[in-house]
C-alpha cells in the first residue's frame, strides 16, 4: 500500500512541469510573507516571559484565582535598596531617586514606564488608628484578653499608670476620655507586622551590617516580560540611578523584580539566537562549499533555510499570536535539520552527473516524503507536552520542515537545473568511509562477534540506564546570572526574607469562617517561624478580626464599663463624670463589627485587597494594590475576574521560607488550608510528562515498524527502527554515566533523535547502488545536525542544554550506527536468495 502510494506521488511529480511547480512556491512563499506581515501589524509580537513556557495546571476556580493575584501582585514590583554608610546620606539618596523616577513619570504622564513610587508611609498609622478607634470595645490584644479573663483588672491599670507617666506614650486627654485604661495603642501597634525595617522621614531603612539601606520601591506600569516595557523601565531607572551615583558616588545599589531576570532572560535568548544561529549558518554554508564547491547549492541552501524560517515564523504566529524567544533558541536546530533535504539531492546529483535535477526529485521524492512524515510527526510528539513554549517549539519546527520540503520539491526541479563541478573526491571519501565500516561491520555478522557486540552494549546500556538520576524542576527552565541573583538575596535578607513565591490558601463556605481560620492559622505560622521554618507571612487576620474574636473582646470588656468603670477612673485619678459617656459608647458598639466590606474601602486596606478572594465579583473588593512582606504597598495590575465556587479564600503570603517540607507537613491534614507551591506542583507536571513522553517514544518505535514493514518486509523494517532505538538506549546510558539527570528535556529530545534517526536507516534502506551519496548525504545531515544541536548544548539556559546534549549524542550514535544498516540489508537479501535457490 505505501510502496503503491510512494509510486502514484513520484508519477505525480514527474509528470508536473517545473515552471509551473516554481510558480506554485513562489505564491505559497509570497503568501506566508504577507500573511506574517499582516499579523505583525495586528499585534503579534515577541515573547520573552519565561512563565509562557510552563505548563497548565489543572486547579480548581479559587486556586486559580489565587494564583492569578499572587503573580499580577509580585510580577510588577521593583526594589531598589541604596546602600550608604550613614542613614542620612541613605535617606538622601533614596529622596532623590524617588524625585528622579517621579519627575520621569510626570514629564510622561500616561507614558511613563514606572509608576506607584513609595517607601514607607508615614500616614499610615494615623489613618488605621482613624478607622479602628471607634471599634475599641471590639479590639484587645492577646495579653489584654487573658488579663481580663482571669479578672486581673490591676496589671492593667497599671499599665495604664505606666504610659501616663511615660513621656513618649500616646496617652492624653482626649484618649483617657474615651479609652482610661488606654488599651487601644496596644491594639494599634499590634497592625504593624514585626521586620527588621523602620521608617524614617517618609524612607523604610534596614540595617545592612554597619551600613543603612534605604529602599525604594515602584511598579511597571506593564508587564515586566515586555520587550519595549523592559526597556522603558531599565531607561527610567538607569537615569535616575546615574544621578544618585552622580551625587553620592559611595552608594551601593541593590535591584530586585521580575524586571531584572526578565531582561536577562531576554538578552541571553537574544545573544544565543545571535550567536548559535549564526554559527549554524555559517557551519552549513561551509559544509556545502567544501562538498559541492558550486555558488547554487550555496544559494539553494540558503533558500531552502529562508522559506523554512518563513513557515515556521508564519505558521506559529498563526496559531500562537506570538513568537516565544525560547522557541527561537530552539528553532535554530531547525537550520541543520531543513538542509537535509538539500544535501541529499545534491549528494544524488553527484553520483549521477547526466541525471536531471527533475529527475533527481523524483528519484529521492519517495524516501524524502517518508522522512519528512516521520520527522514531522516527532515535533508533533513534542507539541504534546503541556508547555505552551515546548508546543510552539513544535509548530516552529515542523513548518520549518514543511518549508525546506516543499522547496525541494516545487522549487529544486528548475532552479537546481545547472550541473555540478566534478564531485568524485568527496564522494570517493565518503565511499572510503563506508567500505571501512562495512568491512569492520562484517566481523560482528559472525556469532562470536555478534556476541561481543551485544555483550559491550549490554555492559554499556545497564551500567549507564542503572545510574540515571531524575530532575524534574521547572527552575532549571531558565537560571538568572548571578550579578542578578545576588543583589536580590541581599535585597530579600534586608526585607525579613522577602516574599516567596509560595503562599497558603485559606479557603472558608462563608465570611467569617473564613476570618476564624485565618485566626486559626496564625499562630501556626507563629511557630514555625520560632522554629526558624518561615521568615515572615503577611495575613488578613491581623487587620480584619472575626466577628467571633470582637464579641469576645466586646464581652470582655463588658467586666470594665458594666462593672468597674468607677473603679478605673478612680484609680487613675479621672472624673468619675466620664462614666455616663463611657458607658453609652460601649453600649452603642454593641452591633457594630469591623467588616472586610469597610476594611478595604480604605487606601490600606486596598492594599491588602488583593489577598481577599470573595466567590463572586460583586462580593468582591475592588483593588489595585497589594501589601510587600514589610509594609509597603504593591500595587495590584489586574482583574481576574470572579470565581464562580462556593468559597470565600484568603491568601496568606510567605517569606523566607528555610523548610519548606516541614511547613507543608504543619498543613498537611487540614482541608481548609492548601499550601500552594507553583513550582513544585509544575514540576511534579513534568515528571509526568517525561514519563508520558517515553512511553510515547516507545509507542512511536513500534508504529514506525509496523509502516515501514508495509514497505520493506518485517526483517528490514525491524533493523531500520532498530538504530534510532538502539541510539536513544545509548543516549540514555551516556547520560547517566556522565552523571546528567534525566528531564523532560531529555525526553523530547529523544522524540527528535528517533524522528531524525529515522531519516537516516531510511536513506541508507533505500540506498541500493547508491549508498557512497547516501553517506556522503548522511555525513552532512549529521554534521550540520551536530552544528546546530551541538551548539545548543552551550546554552546558558539549562533546560536548552539538556536538549542540545542529548540530541548531539543521539545523532552522533546514529551517525555511526545507521551505515550497518547496510551491511544487514546485504546479509538479509544473501540469505533471501539462498533460500529462493534452495526452494
Amino acid at each position: 500500500m505505501a510502496s503503491n502510494f510512494a509510486a502514484r506521488a513520484n508519477q505525480a511529480v514527474m509528470q508536473s512541469s517545473p515552471k509551473w511547480r516554481l510558480v506554485v512556491w513562489l505564491l505559497l512563499m509570497l503568501s506566508a510573507s504577507l500573511w506574517t506581515l499582516q499579523l505583525w501589524q495586528n499585534g503579534a509580537r515577541v515573547q520573552s516571559d519565561i512563565l509562557a513556557m510552563l505548563p497548565h495546571l489543572q486547579q480548581d476556580k479559587l486556586t486559580e484565582r489565587a494564583l492569578n493575584q499572587v503573580e499580577a501582585t509580585l510580577a510588577d514590583q521593583v526594589y531598589i535598596a541604596l546602600v550608604a554608610k550613614d542613614e542620612t546620606t541613605a535617606i538622601a539618596a533614596a529622596k532623590l531617586l524617588m524625585q528622579k523616577l517621579a519627575a520621569d513619570l510626570v514629564a510622561r504622564g500616561k507614558q511613563g514606564a514606572l509608576t506607584d513610587i513609595r517607601s514607607a508611609d508615614m500616614q499610615l498609622g494615623e489613618v488605621l488608628g482613624q478607622f479602628y478607634f471607634p471599634h475599641r470595645f471590639k479590639l484587645l490584644t492577646a495579653p489584654q484578653a487573658e488579663a481580663l479573663a482571669s479578672q486581673n483588672i490591676e496589671s492593667l491599670l497599671e499599665a495604664a499608670t505606666a504610659q501616663l507617666y511615660n513621656a513618649f506614650s500616646y496617652a492624653n486627654s482626649n484618649l483617657l476620655a474615651q479609652d482610661p485604661l488606654l488599651l487601644f495603642p496596644a491594639n494599634l501597634l499590634t497592625l504593624a507586622p514585626s521586620s527588621k525595617v523602620r521608617a524614617s522621614q517618609g524612607i523604610l531603612l534596614a540595617n545592612q551590617g554597619d551600613n543603612v539601606a534605604a529602599v525604594v520601591m515602584t511598579k511597571g506600569r506593564e508587564s515586566a516580560f515586555n520587550p519595549n516595557a523592559q526597556l522603558a523601565q531599565m531607561m527610567a531607572l538607569t537615569v535616575a540611578l546615574d544621578a544618585v551615583e552622580k551625587d553620592y558616588p559611595d552608594i551601593t545599589v541593590l535591584k530586585a523584580g521580575a524586571l531584572f531576570h526578565a531582561i536577562a532572560a531576554t538578552q541571553t535568548a537574544k545573544s544565543e539566537i545571535s550567536i548559535l544561529g549564526l554559527a549554524s549558518l555559517l557551519g552549513v554554508i561551509a559544509l556545502v562549499w567544501l562538498a559541492f564547491r558550486s555558488v547554487m547549492p550555496l544559494l539553494l541552501a540558503i533558500v531552502t533555510i529562508s522559506s523554512g524560517l518563513l513557515l515556521a515564523v508564519t505558521f506559529t504566529l498563526s496559531v500562537f499570536g506570538e513568537l516565544h524567544l525560547l522557541t527561537l533558541v530552539f528553532g535554530t536546530s531547525l537550520i541543520g535539520i531543513a538542509i537535509d533535504y538539500s544535501f541529499h539531492f545534491y549528494c544524488e546529483r553527484l553520483s549521477d552527473t547526466e541525471r536531471s535535477a527533475k529527475a533527481t526529485v523524483a528519484y529521492i521524492f519517495p524516501t524524502v516524503t517518508l522522512a519528512f512524515i516521520t520527522s514531522a510527526l516527532a515535533y508533533v510528539g513534542i507539541g504534546l507536552a503541556p508547555f505552551p513554549g515546548m508546543q510552539q517549539v513544535a509548530i516552529f519546527c515542523a513548518a520549518g520542515l514543511l518549508g525546506a520540503y516543499l522547496t525541494l520539491i516545487l522549487a529544486y526541479p528548475l532552479l537546481a537545473g545547472s550541473r555540478l563541478p566534478a564531485g568524485s573526491r568527496p564522494l570517493a571519501l565518503a565511499g572510503t568511509y563506508l567500505a571501512c565500516l562495512i568491512q569492520l561491520s562484517k566481523r560482528f555478522t559472525t556469532p562470536l562477534g555478534m556476541g561481543m557486540f551485544a555483550l559491550v552494549i549490554l555492559v554499556w546500556c545497564l551500567g549507564g540506564v542503572t545510574k540515571l538520576t531524575v530532575d524534574d524542576d521547572i527552575r532549571h527552565l531558565q537560571q538568572s546570572p548571578a550579578s542578578v541573583t545576588e543583589p536580590e538575596n541581599q535585597l530579600r535578607q534586608l526585607l525579613s526574607g522577602g516574599t516567596d513565591n509560595q503562599f497558603l490558601l485559606v479557603r472558608a463556605p462563608n465570611e467569617e469562617a473564613l476570618l476564624q481560620q485565618l485566626e486559626r492559622v496564625s499562630p501556626m505560622l507563629n511557630a514555625a517561624i520560632a522554629n526558624q521554618e518561615l521568615g515572615n507571612y503577611v495575613s488578613l487576620s491581623r487587620y480584619l478580626p472575626s466577628h467571633q474574636k470582637q464579641d469576645t473582646a466586646y464581652r470582655l470588656l463588658g467586666e470594665i464599663y458594666q462593672t468597674q468603670l468607677e473603679q478605673v477612673l478612680t484609680s487613675l485619678g479621672l472624673d468619675e463624670n466620664l462614666k455616663p459617656e463611657l458607658q453609652a459608647a460601649y453600649l452603642a458598639a454593641k452591633t457594630d463589627y469591623i467588616t472586610p466590606a469597610t476594611f478595604f474601602t480604605l487606601e490600606a486596606g486596598k492594599q491588602l485587597a488583593p489577598l481577599w478572594l470573595a466567590p463572586n465579583e460583586a462580593n468582591s473588593p475592588v483593588s489595585n494594590g497589594a501589601l510587600n512582606d514589610d509594609g509597603a504597598s504593591a500595587e495590584h495590575g489586574a482583574d481576574h475576574g470572579a470565581d464562580q465556587g462556593a468559597d470565600y479564600g484568603a491568601i496568606v503570603l510567605l517569606g523566607g521560607i528555610q523548610q519548606i517540607d516541614t511547613l507543608k507537613a504543619r498543613f498537611a491534614h487540614d482541608e481548609s488550608v492548601q499550601l500552594i507551591d507553583k513550582v513544585a506542583d509544575i514540576s511534579a507536571v513534568m515528571g509526568h510528562y517525561r514519563l508520558l513522553t517515553l512511553k510515547l517514544l516507545a509507542l512511536a518505535l513500534g508504529i514506525a515498524l509496523l509502516l515501514f514493514s508495509l514497505n520493506f518486509g518485517f526483517k528490514k523494517a525491524a533493523v531500520v527502527v532498530a538504530v534510532p532505538a538502539l541510539a536513544a538506549l545509548l543516549t540514555l546510558a551516556t547520560l547517566g554515566l556522565t552523571g546528567s539527570p534525566l528531564s523532560l528535556f531529555h525526553a523530547l529530545a529523544l522524540i527528535l533523535v528517533f524522528g531524525i534517526g529515522i531519516d537516516y536507516s531510511l536513506f541508507f534502506a533505500s540506498a541500493q547502488n547508491h549508498g557512497k551519496a547516501v553517506m556522503m548525504a548522511v555525513f552532512m545531515s549529521a554534521c550540520s545536525t551536530l552544528l546546530a544541536f551541538g551548539l545548543l548544548a552551550f546554552s546558558q539556559t539549562q533546560a536548552i542544554h539538556y536538549f542540545g546534549l542529548t540530541l548531539s549524542l543521539g545523532i552522533g550514535f546514529t551517525f555511526l550506527l545507521s551505515p550497518l544498516i547496510l551491511t544487514t540489508t546485504l546479509a538479509l537479501t544473501t540469505n533471501q536468495l539462498l533460500t529462493t535457490k534452495k526452494s
